[in-house]
């Protein structure tokens, strides 16, 4: 039987950065809906022709990669909340985990070549575009 170790697993790779004018964490709101700014998504060459199809007033959900978190934490204060309890990374929309991967849900406001115009995105200036992923509208309450 084959171990983790024995398995290779692919690796990740960016599609594109983001451009925003948030440059420092403590810019950063908690979530999009807080305050985000508009943002740029600028993608990569090679993945440029995996725009086709996307609208303007699309929404769209977001995969990042939050260069800057700390991967070492396990817990972490909800919300950043100092008098509350510690809790479990999984249980909080902490950018600080194992695998920082963010999710953000925006609405595409302008298309130009190679790059998408978005908001709400809380990203920080320089964070890594991992996926694009349009929004699903089906209802999916019985799963």
């Amino acid at each position: 039987m084959k171990t983790d170790e024995d398995l290779a697993y692919p690796r990740l790779e960016k599609i594109g950065v983001v451009q925003s004018t948030l440059k420092r964490i403590e810019d950063c709101p908690l979530q999009g809906t807080e305050g985000a700014p508009e943002a740029w998504l600028n993608l990569s060459n090679n993945f440029i022709d995996g725009l086709d199809g996307l609208k303007v007033g699309d929404s769209v959900v977001l995969l990042t990669w939050f260069h800057l978190a700390n991967r070492e934490t396990l817990k972490c204060y909800p919300r950043r909340e100092i008098h509350a309890a510690h809790v479990g990374v999984f249980s909080t929309r902490s950018p600080d985990r194992p695998n920082p991967i963010g999710l953000h849900t925006v609405k595409i406001l302008a298309i130009e070549p190679g790059r998408l115009k978005v908001h709400p995105l809380e990203a920080l200036d320089g964070t890594l575009l991992l996926d694009i992923k349009p929004v699903l509208t089906a209802d999916f309450r019985e799963l």
